[in-house]
């Protein structure tokens, strides 16, 4: 049952005492309340230049780099800066990985730059390196694979399917005929399922075995069905560059190698390995007063893929956390119950810092309030499940009784929802059974144009709807602090998958220590 914030509040009796300041009409006489949107909704608010460091100074911060260390550097300082205790909890280690710069160059049969990089965790070029592209057959079996090898030998060999259009399904929507698009999209059907089925035929490790057989580099591409956004991730391969073009580069290599056109790219990349280094948590920390064993967590990812910045993904959940923790410090500085703050590493590799984190603290996880979770881009929260926790409606809809309309109008509740079975650090928690809520904010365009991909950079922020989040974080963490009940983590029925199975919880996974598990 969903139900927006107007249709929830019929339910809840609420004592609305007008308040008039600057021309904001509040719910309630609460002083906390009133500062905390002057301090994160008016002149006080610091998320532009918070994120301005953050992603244009600081950028990427990959699991492992030194971007990230020095992320959880700048986050410390911060917090120290503004009298909160904060620190590094390292839980193991990971790989230590710097990129630096990637030149590449179509030199034959014409010259052209070309737009892409290595990829996360690839090997660098020790200067640059030159050689013949070619592209795979299609192979019906292993055994024309084997025989296919020795053609790698000292060439660079293009491993991703080539999309026959980089122009977005919208554009084609809008602006072709109804015909030419089926045309179009029948043709990269068929081009998909082949591939699919070559894929399969090559068999598991298929690009090491490239790699084993003496080509000198890799090519990828990885389009993400929008004008010039390409995921990018980690290398297929560990002992040669791994390399992502963009969508149309890709395209125009592999179209020059398919008509054996003979093209020629060198390859001049920098990277340097660091062996194991830490993997850590920065987590900051407001005692309670009264109930000092209990808590409430802001939560959300530290670390980000770095073929951009990470602006959304998640440099906005981690300035939303930041920012609300110093509108806390400075209108709430005595909480009744602990507020903690944990800026987790490792997400993007299976949620492992937050993992970790509910493994070495059953303290914090048996007295747990509620854990707020942010972790999807720019754009107001408009979105939050209860994920399955029975008593959880009732205490949204006394907290958001207090909170500006301007900020809870827009929000649909689902009470009492059901558990993710994953997506984002909520789940550490969710899987116990604690209760964990992600602020969801609107998904399609920022899985199209920002997550994951070369293009999440800081413009794409819509600083106004960050100023909202971070403020409603802050709002939601005071009032789960004094609330005088606890959230139950009493969890409903699960009603029966499409199998006709009785559903189940979520589960816990170990933590994961290591690169090697």
């Amino acid at each position: 049952m969903k139900k927006t914030w107007f249709a929830l509040f019929v339910l809840i009796t609420v004592n609305v005492l007008g308040q008039d300041i600057e021309g904001q009409v509040f719910p309630t006489d609460d002083s906390v309340i009133q500062n905390m949107w002057e301090e994160g909704m008016e002149g006080g608010s610091q998320v532009v230049d918070l994120a301005q460091a953050l992603l244009d100074s600081i950028g990427p911060r990959l699991m492992g780099s030194p971007g990230f260390d020095a992320a959880g550097d700048w986050l410390i300082s911060n917090y120290t800066a503004w009298g909160i205790d904060a620190e590094k909890q390292v839980y193991g280690t990971w790989t230590g990985w710097e990129r630096g710069y990637t030149h590449l160059d179509l030199v034959a049969p014409r010259q052209r730059t070309l737009e892409g990089m290595i990829l996360a965790w690839s090997p660098g070029t020790d200067g640059p390196i030159e050689g013949e592209v070619i592209v795979p057959p299609l192979f019906t079996n292993s055994d024309e694979f084997e025989a296919w090898l020795p053609e790698v030998d000292g060439r660079i060999v293009a491993i991703s399917l080539a999309e026959p259009t980089c122009r977005e399904d919208q554009s084609w929507l809008d602006h072709a005929t109804p015909e030419s698009f089926q045309e179009m999209n029948n043709a990269r059907d068929e081009a998909r399922q082949a591939f699919s089925m070559s894929t399969r035929a090559m068999g598991p490790g298929a690009p090491e075995r490239i790699a084993d057989a003496g080509a000198i580099a890799v090519l990828t591409g990885r389009w993400s069905a929008g004008w010039g956004v390409d995921k990018i991730f980690s290398s297929p391969t560990a002992g040669i560059p791994g390399v992502h073009l963009s969508c149309e580069d890709y395209g125009l290599v592999a179209r020059l190698a398919e008509r054996e056109q003979s093209p020629r790219i060198r390859i001049d990349a920098q990277a340097e390995f660091f062996g194991e280094v830490p993997a850590f948590n920065v987590v900051g920390t407001i005692p309670g007063t009264e109930l000092p064993n209990e808590y409430v967590l802001l939560s959300a990812h530290l670390d980000s893929w770095d073929g951009a910045s990470g602006a959304t993904d998640n440099g906005t959940g981690t300035i939303m956390m930041l920012e609300a923790m110093r509108i806390l410090k400075a209108t709430y500085p005595n909480p009744r119950r602990t507020i903690m703050v944990g800026h987790w590493g490792g997400e993007e590799q299976g949620l492992i810092g937050s993992t970790a984190f509910a493994a070495d603290n059953a303290e914090v996880v048996d007295g747990l309030q509620a854990a707020f979770n942010q972790d999807n881009g720019t754009w107001r929260i408009d979105y939050i499940r209860m994920q399955g926790f029975t008593g959880a409606g009732a205490h949204f809809g006394r907290w958001f009784s207090k909170i500006p309309v301007e900020i809870t109008g827009h929000i649909e509740l689902d009470i009492p929802g059901i558990p993710e079975t994953g997506g984002s650090d909520h789940m550490s928690f969710i899987c116990k059974p604690a209760p964990g809520f992600r602020l969801q904010s609107n998904y399609p365009d920022y899985r199209q144009y920002t997550w994951h991909t070369n293009r999440d950079t800081f413009d794409k922020i819509v600083f106004a709807d960050l100023r909202n989040n971070a403020t409603l974080a802050a709002m939601l963490a005071y009032q789960a602090s004094e609330d005088p009940e606890r959230v139950s983590s009493e969890t409903r029925v699960l009603p029966r998958d499409p199998r006709g199975q009785p559903g189940r919880w979520p589960q816990c996974r170990p933590p994961r220590r290591s690169p090697g598990g």
